[in-house]
């Protein structure tokens, strides 16, 4: 356990505004003795290339930040800034969270392990042999790597950017070369849903700042479970419509508290408290938790 009592981290992305994140990650550091500070920084459209996020990140080392989580749109974008990659990270190709040592930047990804472990506390006994993947981002990589580890035969992506698509499918195919993957556009949104046995939402859609459904309504069945990596609002359009037409649903709830753990304890070097966090995590969305109970 690391004897450093205090640290300076934060979150840059885009539509961050309602991100749980700064609380979360205060008070799992307060309940260890901690003084942790986590900031926010708002990303313009006119800062989301490689030079800007190299200078922002210059200034947050000098600074003295210990660590930044990334999020949409510049996971994958800042694993070409930092200075080295974690394997995990550079099998993705996207990062969610840097720590700086000693001037020294290096990425990681608690995405893949934050998703896989929502799915195994939410969706135990569910099939993922063959899931369509909204977005191919790098949460979306980050979740098709997660899939390929438990079980995932047939993947079904789908982006408004085919060549980020096909990228994707490469990264998977490098990951576990026995895993089909299948690329397809908007058009095909209909034939695709009905052959998959499950639906993860990889993209912005749902999120406050991105509001609506990734996929119409319609196309959804009792028979197919819907994942939703979106937290904020916790019931977006998609999980709201799965849950109407008897779909198991699985909100993004259990991804963000896992990342938000495992970004915590890489960047203090202290195990968290995933049953606080979560109560946190419940008692920061209660007016959300207490609709899905109804």
């Amino acid at each position: 356990m690391t004897g450093r009592r205090s640290y300076l981290a934060g979150l840059l992305g885009q539509g961050i505004g309602p991100s749980l994140s700064p609380e979360l990650h205060e008070r799992e550091a307060a309940r260890q003795g901690l003084r942790y500070t986590y900031k926010t920084v708002e990303l313009a459209g006119s800062r989301l290339d490689r030079d800007a996020l190299a200078g922002l990140l210059a200034h947050a080392v000098e600074l003295g930040f210990d660590g930044l989580n990334v999020t949409h749109p510049v996971k994958q974008v800042m694993a070409a800034v930092v200075d080295e990659l974690a394997p995990e990270a550079a099998a993705i190709g996207a990062v969610n969270t840097v720590l700086v040592d000693d001037g020294c930047t290096r990425g990681h990804n608690t995405d893949v392990t934050g998703f896989a472990a929502a799915v195994r506390a939410g969706l135990a006994d569910a099939a993922v042999d063959d899931v369509l993947l909204l977005g191919a981002g790098g949460a979306g990589t980050a979740v098709a790597h997660a899939l390929a580890g438990m079980g995932l035969q047939r993947l079904r992506v789908v982006d408004t950017d085919p060549e980020r698509a096909q990228r994707l499918a490469a990264s998977v195919r490098g990951h576990r070369g026995d895993i089909e993957v299948v690329t397809g556009t908007l058009a095909d949104l209909p034939r695709l849903v009905a052959a998959a046995s499950g639906l993860v939402n990889a993209t912005p859609m749902g999120m406050a700042a991105h509001p609506g459904s990734p996929v119409d309504p319609q196309l959804l069945r009792p028979d197919l479970w819907v994942a939703d990596i979106v937290y904020r609002p916790l019931l977006t359009d998609l999980v709201r419509h799965a849950r109407s037409r008897g779909c198991r649903v699985l909100t993004g709830a259990g991804m963000a508290i896992n990342q938000a753990a495992d970004s915590f304890e890489l960047i203090t070097g202290r195990a968290a408290d995933r049953s606080a966090m979560t109560r946190d995590f419940e008692e920061l969305v209660a007016d959300e938790v207490d609709e899905i109970a109804r």
